[in-house]
Parts: structure tokens; C-alpha cells; sequence
């Protein structure tokens, strides 16, 4: 197998809703990202699959070193083969995946965040900076367009967590901000113990509506030069946010199942962010 093939497989195999928006890439930018999120996808599943913490540690200290070493032209995986020869024609640093690093390292050391700013700079490390590699990649011409981006990406990774609080209970990992909990009456036990409450409702739609908020920001800030060129973070944007509101739809019943979107619908707004240019 190639390490085009690896980054493909990787990919493909996730499920996740971000492959759809690469469909539509020409061929060499499709390369890039998805190699680039086979390498997130690399790095965050030794942290979803953890049994021990240690070895996960130790893991991604080697992605670190791995990292470095790719850039000093002695890459050996297959996710930093493929991507390293996109790293300079798209501006990919070593201090981009170094980040994405750090914040799963976040994940082997810290399971709750007191307040929103301390979230704020985990959501940085693994959507924000992220997104800015995203548009990069795209086809990036205008400064603000990484406004934009780290913005959009901040709004996808809470629209994540907002679908994933029952999972994440169950490995005892709460994002929620504590201040918050608190504010709304919700103990972190009942998470844990997968309370679904009406208190836990308002909480999670304060939630969402601060999901909206990073969206509608996200929009704001791209500049209408770069926005034929960022159309799959544009598709993104329309998959998450309908994921949003279904969740909402729902009253937030994310204790017990994960809301999902089937592929079809997914490829269905991505085809109409591409064909139509609205979400």
C-alpha cells in the first residue's frame, strides 16, 4: 500500500463528514488535506483508543519526533510521507502539527475546563489551527481568511462536543465548562451518570447558541475574494450546522446516541454548497 493509499483509506474509513467537502477538491488539493486529516486522525485516535495513558503518552511524543524529523527530510510513516510534499506549496509548518499534538496531549491530562477561555484554548490547538491549515490548503489569497477559518473551525469542534457529551461521560471527559455546569444547575455526576434533565437542556441550548454565534461570526469574516475558494469549509460549515439543528430538534439527547446525518444528506449539502454556492 502507498502512503497515498494509507491517507485515503484513513479517511474514508472515519466517516467523518469532512471527507464529503474533499470530494470536490482538483486533485492535488484533495492530496493535501487528506493527508493532512489523516494525520489529525492519526494522532487524535491514539487518544480515543487509549487504555493506558502512559502508552499514549509516550505515542505522541513520538508524533512529535516523528514530526521534526519529517520536516528535516526523514519522515518513515506513511501519513507524513504523503503529506510532506505538500507541506511547502501550502504553507504547512511543523509548528502546525506540533500543535495539533498538543492538543490531544490536552485530552491525557485534563478532563474538565473551568471556564469557556480554557476550552476556548483546547478547541485552538485541534480545530483552530486546523481550520487555518484548511484554507491554506484550499486556496487562501486573503489575510482575514484565517479569521475566518480558526473561527469556523471553533464552531465545528463545539458543534462536536455539543454531539459527543454522552460519549465523552463515558471515558470521563466533560468539555462543558464547570462555571456553566453550575450556572445551570447541572451536577457533572449526572453527566456522567447520563442524567437527562430540563436543566441540562437550557445548558446544552446556551451551548448551541454559542455554536451559532461562532458560525454566523465565521461567515462574517470571510472575505468574498476567498469565499469561491474555501467552498468545503463552506460545505462543512452547512453539514455541522445541520447536524445542530437536528440535535436541537431533538432537545439534546446526546446522553444516550449520537445524533448523525446520513451520507446522503451529507453529500446532498455539500452538492449544494458547490453547485448552488448557499448552505
Amino acid at each position: 500500500m502507498t502512503p497515498q493509499d494509507y491517507v485515503q483509506q484513513k479517511a474514508a474509513s472515519s466517516g467523518s463528514s469532512f471527507y464529503y467537502a474533499f470530494l470536490f477538491l482538483p486533485p492535488p488539493r484533495r492530496a493535501a488535506i487528506t493527508a493532512f486529516y489523516a494525520f489529525c486522525r492519526e494522532v487524535d485516535d491514539v487518544v480515543d483508543d487509549m487504555v493506558d495513558a502512559g502508552v499514549a503518552a509516550t505515542k505522541l511524543a513520538w508524533w512529535h519526533s516523528e514530526v521534526t524529523k519529517a520536516f528535516a527530510g526523514q519522515a518513515s510513516h506513511p501519513v507524513l510521507l504523503a503529506l510532506m510534499p505538500h507541506a511547502a506549496p501550502f504553507g504547512i509548518s511543523a509548528g502546525h502539527l506540533h500543535a495539533v499534538i498538543e492538543g490531544c496531549q490536552m485530552d491525557l491530562t485534563q478532563t474538565r475546563y473551568l471556564d469557556y477561555p480554557n476550552l476556548s484554548r483546547y478547541c485552538h490547538l485541534v480545530a483552530g489551527v486546523v481550520g487555518e491549515v484548511a484554507a491554506q490548503i484550499f486556496g487562501q489569497t486573503q489575510p482575514q481568511t484565517t479569521a475566518y477559518a480558526h473561527t469556523l473551525g471553533q464552531a465545528l469542534q463545539l458543534t462536536n462536543i455539543i454531539r459527543d457529551v454522552g460519549e465523552d461521560a463515558m471515558r470521563g471527559r466533560i468539555y462543558l465548562p464547570v462555571n456553566e455546569l453550575q450556572q445551570f444547575g447541572v451536577k457533572a455526576n449526572d453527566l456522567l451518570q447520563r442524567r437527562h434533565s430540563a436543566e441540562f437542556s437550557a445548558l446544552m441550548q446556551f451551548q448551541a447558541r454559542r455554536a451559532h454565534g461562532l458560525y454566523d461570526q465565521a461567515l462574517a469574516l470571510l472575505p468574498a475574494e476567498d469565499r469561491r475558494a474555501q467552498k468545503p469549509g463552506l460545505m462543512m460549515a452547512s453539514i455541522y450546522r445541520t447536524l445542530l439543528r437536528e440535535i436541537e430538534a431533538d432537545d439534546f439527547q446526546v446522553l444516550h446516541q449520537r445524533v448523525r446525518l446520513t451520507p446522503l444528506r451529507k453529500l446532498w449539502l455539500a452538492w449544494k454548497v458547490q453547485a448552488l454556492g448557499r448552505m
